[in-house]
C-alpha cells in the first residue's frame, strides 16, 4: 500500500464525524463509513511499516464494560494505545456507582483528563443505547458549563441494538477478502441463528450485521427458527437499506435451506426478541427466581433446534462447498467448548485462522472511530504523521 496515495485519496472526501459519538452504524452516512475503513486501513499499514501514529502525548481512554468481553476490551485498549492514550477501566462495583452515584456525576468525574469513553451495555433491551446517550448528554453539560476542558467522544462497544465495532470489523474483513466494498455487491451472506447451550445472548450482533451489510448491495438471508426474531424496527432498517443499495433481505426458517449457494455464512446464537424483553424486566426487578425459571424455559426451547449447527454437510451446500465462515467469537464449538453448539469442530477448524484475522481488524476500526472524532480533517493529520515518520520501534 502506498500510504501517500491513500492519504491523498482520503483528502478528497469530507468527514462529518468530527466531535460526534459513534453509537449506531445506521446513523452514519455511507461516505462516513467508507472514511472509517480508509483511516483504519492507513493506521494498520502505518503500524505494519513501523510508523508510530500516536497523536496524543497524554490523556485517558475510559473503558466501561457492563458485560464480559475479551476481544472488544483488548481491541479498545490496543486502539487507545496506538493513538497514544492510556486506558483506565471503570469497575462499577469498585466505584461510587455501587453506592448510588448518578450517571451524570460519574460521567463528569471520570472525564477531567479523558479523551474517549468506550461503553459496552448489552444486557438490558431498550436500555443500553439509551444509557450511552445519557452519558453523552452529561458530558455535553460538563463541557458547556466549563467542568470539562474537552468533551470526550463515546464509542459504542456493544449495546442492545448494535455492535458497530464488530460489524465494521467484519465488513473490513470482507473488504480484505474480496478486494473492495464494490465486490461485495450481489454476494449472498447468511446471518443464521445457531444452537447454543446457553441463553440470553444479545441481539446486537445479528442486528448490526444485517443493518450494515445491507448498505453495500449484499443479498442477506436472515435465518432463524420461528419465534427467534430480532427487533422489528431494525429488521425494517435493513430491508430499507437493501432496497436502496440494490441488495435484498430474505427471512428463512430453515438453516439448511438458507445455506445453499451462500458466499458467506455467519452462524450465531441469540435470544429471541420477546425473551430479551422479559429478561430485561426480570433483571431490572432483581427477580432471580424469575430469571432462573425463564432460563430453563429458554434452554428447553433451544434444545428443540439442536440441528441448527453449522457443520461440514451444510458447508458442502454453500458456493463451491467453501463459503467464508465468520463469527464474532467465542463460538460455541461442538465437542470442544460444549457438547452441542453453533458449529462443528471440523467446520470451525477449517476457518479458525480466518476468524482470528477477522477479529484483528477491530482495533483499527476503533482507532479510526476515535481519530475521525478528534480530527476534523483526518487526511491532513495522517499526512503530518507520515511526514514526521516517527518509528514505533527503534530510532
Amino acid at each position: 500500500m502506498n500510504l501517500k496515495d491513500k492519504i491523498e485519496g482520503l483528502s478528497k472526501v469530507k468527514s462529518n464525524m468530527y466531535k460526534k459519538d459513534f453509537l449506531l452504524t445506521w446513523e452514519k452516512s455511507e461516505q462516513d463509513l467508507r472514511i472509517i475503513f480508509e483511516v483504519a486501513a492507513i493506521l494498520k499499514e502505518m503500524r505494519a511499516q513501523n510508523i508510530s501514529p500516536r497523536v496524543f502525548d497524554s490523556g485517558l481512554a475510559i473503558s466501561n464494560f457492563r458485560d464480559n468481553s475479551t476481544r472488544t476490551r483488548f481491541s479498545f485498549a490496543s486502539a487507545s494505545n496506538l493513538l497514544g492514550l492510556a486506558v483506565q477501566d471503570l469497575d462499577e462495583e469498585k466505584s461510587q456507582i455501587a453506592h448510588g452515584e448518578t450517571v451524570r456525576e460519574t460521567a463528569n468525574m471520570i472525564s477531567f483528563m479523558s479523551d474517549f469513553i468506550g461503553i459496552r451495555d448489552d444486557m438490558f433491551l431498550g436500555e443500553g443505547n439509551k444509557y450511552m446517550r445519557e452519558v453523552g448528554h452529561a458530558l455535553d453539560e460538563g463541557f458547556e458549563k466549563g467542568v470539562l476542558p474537552v468533551r470526550p467522544g463515546i464509542v459504542n462497544l456493544q449495546c442492545d441494538m448494535d455492535h458497530p465495532t464488530q460489524a465494521m470489523a467484519d465488513l473490513m474483513h470482507l473488504q480484505d477478502v474480496y478486494g473492495s466494498l464494490e465486490n461485495l455487491k450481489g454476494k449472498k451472506i447468511v446471518m443464521s441463528w445457531a444452537y447454543s447451550p446457553s441463553y440470553g445472548k444479545p441481539l446486537s450482533v445479528p442486528q448490526g450485521i444485517i443493518a450494515l451489510m445491507s448498505r453495500f448491495g449484499m443479498n442477506i438471508e436472515l435465518a432463524y427458527p420461528e419465534g427467534y426474531g430480532l427487533i422489528p424496527e431494525i429488521v425494517d432498517i435493513a430491508k430499507k437499506n437493501a432496497q436502496q443499495s440494490g441488495g435484498s433481505l430474505n427471512i428463512s426458517h430453515s438453516m439448511t435451506e438458507s445455506m445453499k449457494d451462500a458466499d458467506i455464512v455467519y452462524p450465531k446464537s441469540w435470544a429471541p426478541f420477546h425473551i430479551m424483553q422479559q429478561r430485561t424486566k426480570l433483571l431490572m426487578a432483581g427477580d432471580k427466581p424469575g430469571l432462573k425459571d425463564l432460563e430453563q424455559v429458554c434452554l428447553a426451547n433451544n434444545a428443540k433446534f439442536m440441528d441448527w449447527e453449522y457443520d461440514e454437510a451444510k458447508m458442502k451446500t454453500t458456493k463451491n462447498g467453501n463459503a467464508l465462515y465468520m463469527h464474532c467469537l467465542p463460538a460455541d464449538i461442538s465437542d470442544v467448548s460444549c457438547k452441542h453448539g453453533e458449529v462443528s469442530a471440523a467446520a470451525f477448524e477449517h476457518y479458525r485462522i480466518k476468524t482470528y484475522q477477522e477479529a484483528g481488524f477491530k482495533p483499527y476500526i476503533i482507532a479510526a472511530m476515535m481519530f475521525t472524532n478528534r480530527f476534523e480533517n483526518p487526511a491532513e493529520t495522517l499526512k503530518g504523521i507520515l511526514e514526521r515518520n516517527r518509528k514505533r520501534v527503534g530510532f
